[in-house]
C-alpha cells in the first residue's frame, strides 16, 4: 500500500509526499534528516490528509495532481 499525504509545516506551508509506511515518513519530517530538505526547516509538521493508493504509479500520479495541478485553495478544500 502506498499513501500520499500533505503535512501542514510550522509555518502553515502545506507539504505533499509519497511513502509506504506513513507514521515513520511524517516521524522522518519531523526527527530527522531523511526529512524533506523543504520540511527540515519547518518543523514541526503535522499530518493533516491522507490517501491510499495499491500501487507506487498510482500513488505518484496523484502526487504530482495535488503538488502541480492544485493551488493552496484547492489544497485546502481536499484537507477539509
Amino acid at each position: 500500500m502506498y499513501y500520499v499525504y500533505i503535512v501542514e509545516c510550522a509555518d502553515k506551508t502545506l507539504y505533499t509526499g509519497i511513502a509506504i509506511e506513513l507514521e515513520r515518513r511524517v516521524e522522518e519530517h519531523n526527527n530527522s534528516e531523511k526529512g524533506a530538505k523543504y520540511t527540515r526547516v519547518r518543523r514541526p509538521v503535522k499530518l493533516v490528509y491522507s490517501e491510499e493508493y495499491p500501487d507506487r504509479s498510482t500513488a505518484s500520479k496523484r502526487e504530482y495532481e495535488i503538488k502541480k495541478k492544485m493551488n493552496r485553495a484547492e489544497k485546502l478544500a481536499l484537507i477539509g
